[in-house]
C-alpha cells in the first residue's frame, strides 16, 4: 500500500496528490510515468510525474476529474492508501546536454512539462516556458514555473487572463525574435502538439512530444497505447513516451484516442451517480441521528 501525503485542489479540475512511494522517487525522472490502482478491483492508469523527493521519499501526480477512477482517487484523503503505485514506467525525456530550450504544456500537460523545465533549470539550461489553458480560471503551476523559466508566457483561449490564443503564436514570435532553441519539448492536447511540431519543423528546431493514449499495463503487452511514428507503430509505453515531433502521426493518434470514448463516458456517469448515491444515504443517516436524538430528548421530558 502508498499512503497519501498531501491532497490539493489546483482548480476545480484538476488535484495535486503526494504519494509515499520511496522506491520510486529514488529512481523516477522527467517524462517517465507510474500506473496506479486505488485498491484490487480498481482499473489501472498510467499518471506521468509532476514532482519528486527522493529525501522524503515522494512522487507528485497532477490528475484532471474525467474518468471513472481519477474522480474517485480526486475524493481520497491524507492518510488513506492506494493499492498500486508501479514505476518508473516508460523514457526518460532526453534532456541531457541541452542549452537553451522551450518546454509547452498545454492544459493538463503543464503538469508533465513543468518537471522538464525544472530539470533543465537544474541543470544550467536557460529554457523558455510557454503554457496554454481555455480559461484563466484553470491556470495551474504559475508560480512554480516562474521559478525555473528565463520567460513564461501563459495563453488562454477566451483571452480571460489578457494573453488571448494558441501556444505557437508567441513560439513562433520567439523563434522569430531568435531565441535559438536546440530544443523544443511539447506536451498537451494531440492537436496542439500537431501544430508545434508543424511550427518547429519549419525552423528545423529539434521537437519532442509525449503521447498519452490509452494504457492498460504499461508494459508493451496490451498494445492498447500504439502510436504511428513515421512507417512504424511503437508503444507509448517502452518506447515512449516522447518521440520526434516531426515524425507522428497526430492524425492517427487522434482516431485511436477517442476509440473507447462511449465507454469512458458510461464509467465516468456511473461513478457520479454512485457519488450522489452515496451522498444522500449519508444525509439520510444524519438526518436519522438527529430525529433520533430530538426523540429521546421529548421522551427524557
Amino acid at each position: 500500500m502508498y499512503p497519501i501525503v498531501s491532497v490539493e485542489a489546483l482548480n476545480s479540475e484538476v488535484t495535486r496528490m503526494e504519494i509515499f512511494a520511496p522506491q520510486v522517487a529514488k529512481k523516477i525522472r522527467p517524462g517517465q510515468f507510474i500506473m496506479l490502482r486505488i485498491d484490487e478491483k480498481g482499473e489501472r492508469i498510467p499518471l506521468t510525474m509532476n514532482d519528486c523527493d527522493p529525501v522524503a521519499g515522494t512522487v507528485t501526480i497532477i490528475f484532471q476529474q474525467v474518468g471513472a477512477t481519477t474522480i474517485r482517487l480526486a475524493s481520497m484523503l491524507p492518510g488513506q492508501a492506494i493499492q498500486d503505485f508501479v514505476g518508473p514506467l516508460g523514457n526518460p525525456t532526453e534532456l541531457d546536454g541541452v542549452k537553451r530550450a522551450c518546454v509547452i504544456g498545454g492544459g493538463l500537460g503543464t503538469a508533465i512539462a513543468y518537471p522538464q523545465a525544472k530539470w533543465l533549470h537544474d541543470h544550467g539550461a536557460e529554457v523558455d516556458v510557454i503554457t496554454g489553458f481555455r480559461t484563466k480560471d484553470l491556470v495551474i503551476l504559475e508560480k512554480e514555473i516562474a521559478e525555473v523559466a528565463a520567460w513564461h508566457k501563459v495563453m488562454t483561449d477566451d483571452g480571460s487572463n489578457g494573453n488571448k490564443g494558441v501556444v505557437t503564436a508567441p513560439l513562433q514570435e520567439r523563434i522569430d525574435a531568435g531565441a535559438g532553441y536546440e530544443l523544443v519539448s511539447a506536451v498537451g492536447p494531440i492537436i496542439m502538439m500537431k501544430f508545434v511540431a508543424l511550427t518547429t519543423k519549419a525552423a528545423g528546431i529539434k521537437t519532442l512530444v509525449s503521447m498519452n493514449p490509452l494504457m492498460v499495463d504499461g508494459t508493451g503487452m496490451c498494445g492498447g497505447c500504439r502510436v504511428k511514428v513515421g512507417d512504424q507503430y511503437l508503444h507509448a509505453c517502452v518506447d515512449g513516451p516522447d518521440f520526434d515531433g516531426h515524425l507522428v502521426d497526430y492524425d492517427d493518434a487522434m482516431r485511436r484516442g477517442v476509440a473507447y470514448r462511449k465507454f469512458e463516458n458510461a464509467a465516468r456517469e456511473r461513478c457520479l451517480w454512485a457519488a450522489k448515491a452515496e451522498k444522500i444515504e449519508e444525509q439520510q443517516e444524519a438526518h436519522d441521528r438527529l430525529a433520533e436524538t430530538e426523540l429521546e430528548g421529548k421522551v427524557g421530558e
